[in-house]
């Protein structure tokens, strides 16, 4: 399949011969795969932020690097499909839409990148399979299973958002409105971070190989549940890192980007050095919010 040399494409046009050069390689396949689909997903939260408007600091901490663009910023990411469907916030049948989708590109946009190495992992097999004429399926397969789950947490994570915003812990602009509720969101991370059950899907993360060498599939729907599983044991990995963008607002790119390379960096890693130094970091700023918040609203006569 792989071997084009032994099957001569002649009857087809150059560009076609290419193309199909291209998609009978599953590790090139995994690649395009991982950037495109990552692309997208920063594109679309790019268009959405640059369609709200306003200050960029009301976003979250660090967001405030934003005011520094130039204004073409603005000018290339207004498209009237954004913020515009839930005017001063209220939530309908567009604004779900909205929210949900934008929970979508988040995911693809933050763990994708860190899903690389499995999604990779994969491919070289199924090269390699493909090498020996063995029937194999396309890596694009088992990423899709791998972001039905994250889909999934996104649907959650929409329906959370929208409790939240009702309950006045988020404000319009999707940031947190509690130094009470961030402190609480950032102490749960970092205590999960030392938990049997994160270190179990870490490891599950760290090293897909035994996992698809014990569990080879050659159907579609085989490696569709492949991806179905690997993606459950990377929630259980991320999850709590995902609700931090509760905390630190959930259009804040600022932390998507850096959480997203902590979460990648972290499945590549062989000790649990950095999960921990996270964790305690997260415990640290957890405490740090919440006693800011007690600060701030301490009665005046207690002076």
């Amino acid at each position: 399949m792989t071997e084009l040399s032994r099957h001569p494409l002649d009857h087809l046009t150059p560009a076609a011969a290419r193309l199909a050069a291209v998609f009978a390689r599953p590790k090139v396949l995994a690649v395009l795969c991982i950037v495109a689909l990552t692309g997208l997903g920063w594109l679309y939260l790019g268009l959405l932020i640059g369609e709200m408007g306003g200050p960029g600091a009301a976003l979250g901490p660090g967001m405030a690097a934003l005011d520094l663009l130039p204004r073409v910023w603005n000018v290339l990411c207004s498209p009237t499909f954004g913020v515009s469907l839930m005017p001063e916030g209220e939530w309908g049948v567009s604004g779900f839409l909205l929210v949900g989708l934008m929970w979508m590109a988040m995911t693809l946009a933050m763990m994708l990148p860190s899903a690389a190495p499995m999604i990779y992992t994969y491919a070289e097999i199924a090269d390699t399979a493909a090498r020996k004429h063995e029937k194999v399926v396309s890596p694009f397969v088992l990423t899709a299973g791998y972001a039905a789950v994250w889909f999934g947490f996104g649907a959650t994570a929409t329906v959370a958002q929208f409790a939240l915003t009702k309950a006045a812990l988020l404000n319009p602009s999707m940031a947190s409105a509690s130094g009470l509720f961030s402190g609480a969101v950032f102490i749960v991370a970092g205590v999960y971070q030392f938990s049997s059950l994160k270190n179990a899907c870490l490891i599950q993360c760290r090293s897909p190989f035994p996992f698809f060498f014990t569990n080879w599939q050659t159907t579609p729907r085989g490696v569709f549940r492949l991806g179905l599983k690997q993606g459950l044991f990377c929630f259980g990995c991320c999850w709590a890192m995902m609700l931090v963008m509760f905390a630190v607002g959930i259009m804040n790119v600022v932390w998507m980007a850096l959480l997203g390379v902590l979460m990648t960096v972290e499945k590549m890693t062989v000790t649990n050095r950095l999960t921990h130094a996270i964790g305690v970091f997260a415990i640290v700023a957890g405490v740090a919010f919440i006693a800011t918040s007690v600060v701030a609203h301490w009665p005046a006569g207690a002076n």
